[in-house]
């Protein structure tokens, strides 16, 4: 393996993803034709070589750093040259980071620690400029005329200790210098530069935002995450005035319509409900919420209700300066809540100047539900959550929602929580509330109604996605993931759903990219968002970053089974057997029906590596192949046409493992019926080699799973003569003697 030392230099796309949004094949060309007029030029002129393009970014190799800044200074120049003719919408940016430190050779391609850090920097440019790391700017602080602006330490993911980063200052003024980053004249620097790169007044003024991450330099070193370059807004919960806590619902329904309705504007960046809760109980100032969130700008406001009518106060104001940009009170008729609501994201919009599309407004025109009783059993089931709950709480989550829909049919969003339930239970096989077949169809008829009364619904199309994606449509769960996120485009449940698919359809690297998009939506997720985020990470290698997900998942879901499952099998996979098998422990101690078998079943729409490697490393956790670990010999398996005779008009009697007594009779035509206490269930079987399997409509995803059957030897046990094993339970059984 070939090592070496070199200047990394990676640029990439700012807000490519919004840029695809509005034209996909014209941001794709543009791309393509900044790269072989822009930047191969400036590569080859400079003595480096392209290593290859990554999406929307390039990644290329210098011998020296002087080379890697001289190339990155042409790019940037050329860019702000052209972008001073083109449309503020239609603007390609790139950020710029660089880096010198080892790497690792194979073939034409570079990887390791030298290209990350590179990676990581170029996030912290500004859009337009140049970002460098602590050891290019000791090789580059004197040979170049340009300055630089001190980030300080920046802790960059995946790399343990901290990093110095720099800003690249290009105004005559500041070349040979480097300057703090808590000066306040950093955005006349960027005006200077402007000035200097010759742009138009009008081109300037577009530049220089007021939501632009320049304008809070002076506090970069506290921001939990670098700035979007759009404005970016946390939405504090409203804080009930009223006295009466049974009215606090009412304070969090409209923080949380709020934050729903401006995640529906692209032009914004907006933090996810969960997260801004999260910092509720937080004593700090409004800057330091802002600080932890990664935001510019935050809302908040109170809400009195008195008999019928609500007083409401809301103020929009500049974290950093503490300046208020926009206030407003408003009393009125408990009836004009939506009204009152309305007119706060209107004006809200209108501060921050943003520009709506025309399908943007006919969202925002749309009312949820004009039932505010409906509207208070939705928010009530939106607390409860709906990502791997435990039975009691999905059952709370789906008695509140059928409520709202109880009183207003034709609330989609109800509609789609329903669906958003569904799709989990029949995913993950929780029969506990209804059957498999039974819960893919509420998934898909909630789902379709919703989109029936709003096309445009987000929750709707990401179950779409999860549905087809188990369906084996790959394609058509992608799509729908995407438009999911199309219609709501900050929202991080719809992300989080897109990145699972990706992980698991052969795009790891790109799923990777989606959910750190959702987490930095949601910065402070709910556990069942934690453990979904874990999973995709699991799913796509990344094992320390998925660990640390899941564990924190586990502290508030200690019963669900997934947490278990695959916080087992990322510590096998980071070869910790000592937590590994302490986990698997667990996850028996509670369910001690779990194996590998069943989880082959449930996972079957898995690709086949995927799947070999998670059963791989639950097996190494000690997770058993059958149900409490049930090891059978072969010279008492029932085979061949003995096995036939157990099932030819023939009726079982026993009990299972857990203790439930049950009955089942096998007729001649492979037609099979089940009952329990509990269960009274119709199916089919058949043989197949010596493996006994069974179908029963409506559960296990409606899959055909085989089992054995043995001679029971164990007089530890029942008295029964035999055990029948399957991926779900371990049976003893005897025959009726007349066969019925």
């Amino acid at each position: 393996m070939e090592r070496r030392l070199a200047a990394i230099l990676i640029a990439d796309v700012v807000g490519y993803s919004h840029l695809s949004e509005i034209d996909e094949e014209r941001t794709r060309a543009q791309f393509h034709f900044d790269a072989e007029s822009i930047f191969l030029p400036a590569i080859e002129a400079n003595n480096g070589r392209l290593v290859k393009t990554i999406g929307d970014g390039l990644l290329v190799e210098f011998h020296s750093v002087v080379d890697a800044l001289r190339c990155a200074l042409d790019v940037q120049v050329q860019k702000a040259e052209r972008n001073a003719s083109v449309p503020p919408d239609q603007q390609m940016k790139f950020r710029i980071g660089i880096n010198l430190g080892d790497i690792i050779v194979e073939g034409e391609d570079i990887h390791g620690d030298g290209v990350n850090i590179a990676d990581r920097i170029q996030a912290l440019a500004e859009p337009g400029g140049i970002a460098v790391s602590g050891s290019t700017y000791d090789q580059l602080k004197s040979k170049l005329p340009v300055g630089y602006l001190s980030l300080g330490r920046q802790k960059i993911k995946g790399i343990a200790e901290p990093i110095r980063v720099y800003r690249v200052l290009l105004q005559p003024a500041a070349a040979g210098k480097t300057i703090a980053s808590r000066g306040r004249w950093w955005p006349w620097v960027h005006i200077v530069t402007i000035l200097i790169c010759g742009l138009p007044l009008a081109s300037m003024v577009y530049w220089w935002q007021p939501w632009s991450p320049s304008q809070s330099q002076g506090a970069i070193g506290r921001f939990a995450y670098p700035l979007p370059d759009k404005p970016s807004v946390a939405v504090l919960p409203f804080i009930n005035v009223s006295g009466d806590a049974t009215h606090d619902h009412l304070a969090e329904g409209l923080t949380d319509d709020l934050i729903t309705e401006l995640s529906k504007v692209s032009g914004l960046f907006v933090i996810a409900r969960h997260s801004v809760f999260a910092v509720r109980n937080t004593s700090g100032t409004i800057q330091d919420v802002a600080a932890e969130l990664g935001v510019q700008y935050v809302l908040e406001g109170t809400l009195q209700r008195d008999g019928l009518r609500l007083r409401i106060n809301v103020k929009l104001i500049e974290a950093m300066t503490g300046l208020s940009l926009w206030a407003e009170k408003y009393d009125r008729k408990y009836a004009d809540l939506f009204a009152v609501q309305d007119d706060v994201i209107g004006k809200i919009i209108s501060a921050l100047a943003v520009k709506l599309s025309q399908g943007e407004r006919t969202q925002l025109a749309r009312i949820p539900t004009d039932n505010l009783e409906a509207y208070d059993y939705y928010m009530r089931a939106e607390h409860e959550g709906f990502i791997y709950g435990d039975v009691a709480t999905y059952r709370r989550t789906l008695s509140f929602y059928q409520k709202a829909i109880d009183l207003d049919p034709g609330f989609a969003n109800a509609h789609a929580g329903i669906a958003r339930v569904a799709v989990d239970v029949w995913r993950n096989d929780y029969n506990f509330l209804w059957s498999a077949a039974i819960a893919r169809k509420i998934a898909y008829d909630a789902a379709g109604q919703a989109l029936k009364l709003d096309p445009n619904n987000a929750r709707a199309h990401a179950v779409l996605a999860l549905l087809q994606w188990v369906d084996g449509r790959e394609t058509e769960a992608l799509e729908s993931a995407k438009t999911a996120i199309a219609a709501q485009p900050n929202d991080a449940e719809a992300y989080g759903t897109l990145a699972l698919i990706l992980a698991h359809t052969g795009s790891p690297g790109q799923a990777i990219t989606e959910i750190e998009r959702a987490l930095r939506l949601d910065p402070s997720p709910a556990p069942g968002f934690q453990l979904l985020a874990g999973i995709v990470f699991y799913t796509a290698r990344e094992y320390r970053r998925a660990i640390p997900l899941i564990e924190a998942a586990l502290g508030d879901l200690p019963r669900a089974e997934p947490a278990r499952e695959y916080l087992a099998a990322a510590y096998a996979s980071e070869e910790d057997q000592a937590r590994a098998a302490q986990e698997a422990g667990k996850l028996l101690e509670l369910f001690p029906e779990s194996n590998l078998t069943y989880y082959s079943y449930l996972y079957d729409y898995w690709r086949d590596e995927d799947l070999d490697r998670h059963l791989a490393a639950l097996r190494s956790a000690g997770v058993p192949q059958w149900p409490f670990a049930f090891q059978g010999k072969d010279a008492d398996r029932v085979k061949g046409t003995d096995l036939r005779d157990l099932i030819d008009n023939r009726t079982w009697v026993g009990r299972h493992k857990n203790g439930t007594d049950f009955m089942q009779y096998f007729d001649k035509t492979g037609k099979t019926a089940y009952r329990s206490t509990n269960t009274n269930i119709t199916g089919v079987v058949e043989i197949q080699g010596d493996s006994l399997c069974e179908k029963f409509d409506g559960y296990f995803l409606d899959r055909l799973v085989c089992g054995q059957v043995f001679r029971n030897t164990d007089s530890t046990g029942r008295n029964d003569t035999y055990v029948h094993v399957t991926p779900r339970s371990l049976q003893f059984f005897s025959l009726v003697r007349d066969g019925h």
